[in-house]
């Protein structure tokens, strides 16, 4: 872990068993994490793209210590997360909040805002309730609602001014870490521009660390300073927002960024040849996952899985091809 880190993850894995009940001898294995390595600095915002069921959000939770690991670690400000006691990780969740993906199945119906935005207050007990209060209502002025609102219930609410209560709510205990879960996709593009601001300013005032999930790209291009793209499982690509979308290396990211929608009509993308569907986590191909589907494939694609490498300075990529054992993708 270097001494910049907030956040160290190493060869993190996450196995779900596939079985016929509670007691039953596993059938099979979902490798829905499958050897995640990577460290976010203080301050920094990192986003995690890729298609659904990639593992993104099953990544989130694990570094919140929401699930169990199969194997691996995360350290959190140089501690093991994993090896702490249920006081202890009580104690370290006060620097460590979620955003949720869905603003209303997020927000309990039958709590007020005032209830909602507190509730992390209370299960750490150190204010009175009119501190509560007090802190409940600036935050509410900080994610752009109205001091009015905190006597008021979720449906009275648009799904947007939702999402910034679930955001106050976050911010209610003065976090370090916010693991933001797809905190847009639920949302309308005019909306989501206002929340995507919003987060950033909360980002600069409360010098905030953001590990943000998404699977469009522009939102997290426009976010993060790092992105890691994950598919089936694991990181095939980790560069600045600036080499990704210039200089990227790997088949699977080029095939994500040409299939971004360009906002000029006049300007064309060159086709990008695909091949199949994605494959199943519980089987996933021998050698490197997306062989199947890469029009670049070759011999040792099909034999082992290649691994996190520096390709540049600042930017690891996993593909044989830029290994040095096969040709590049622009020679």
């Amino acid at each position: 872990m270097s001494e910049a880190a907030l956040l160290s993850i190493v060869d993190l894995v996450k196995h779900f068993p596939l079985g016929d009940g509670l007691l039953a001898k596993p059938t099979g294995w979902v490798k829905a994490v499958d050897g995640v390595s990577f460290d976010v600095a203080r301050g920094e915002s990192f986003g995690l793209v890729g298609e659904s069921g990639c593992g993104k959000t099953t990544l989130g939770r694990l570094i919140l210590r929401l699930i169990a690991p199969t194997g691996g670690r995360i350290e959190f400000d140089g501690r093991n997360i994993f090896a702490l006691s249920n006081t202890e990780m009580k104690s370290l969740r006060r620097r460590m909040q979620i955003i949720f993906q869905d603003p209303y199945s997020s927000l309990d119906p039958r709590m007020k805002v005032d209830a909602i935005i507190t509730e992390p207050l209370r299960a750490i007990g150190h204010l009175t309730r009119r501190q509560q209060q007090k802190a409940a209502a600036e935050l509410l002025e900080k994610v752009g609602l109205q001091t009015a609102d905190i006597d008021k219930y979720p449906h009275e609410f648009s799904g947007g001014q939702r999402q910034r209560i679930g955001i106050a709510r976050s911010l209610c205990v003065r976090p370090e870490l916010i693991v933001a879960d797809e905190p847009v996709s639920a949302l309308d593009v005019s909306i989501q521009a206002q929340v995507i601001n919003l987060l950033q300013d909360l980002k600069e005032e409360f010098n905030l660390c953001y590990v943000f999930i998404s699977h469009d790209l522009s939102v997290v291009e426009h976010i993060c300073d790092r992105i890691a793209v994950m598919y089936i499982g694991s990181i095939v690509e980790l560069a600045t927002t600036e080499k990704f979308s210039i200089a990227s290396r790997h088949p699977y990211t080029r095939m994500l960024l040409q299939a971004v929608p360009l906002p000029d009509p006049h300007r064309k993308t060159a086709p990008f040849a695909m091949e199949g569907d994605v494959p199943s986590p519980i089987d996933p191909p021998a050698g490197c996952t997306f062989h199947p589907r890469c029009p670049y494939r070759f011999e040792p694609c099909t034999l082992e899985k290649p691994p996190l490498v520096e390709a540049a300075p600042g930017h690891r990529v996993a593909c044989w091809l830029n290994s040095g054992q096969g040709l590049g993708i622009d020679e």
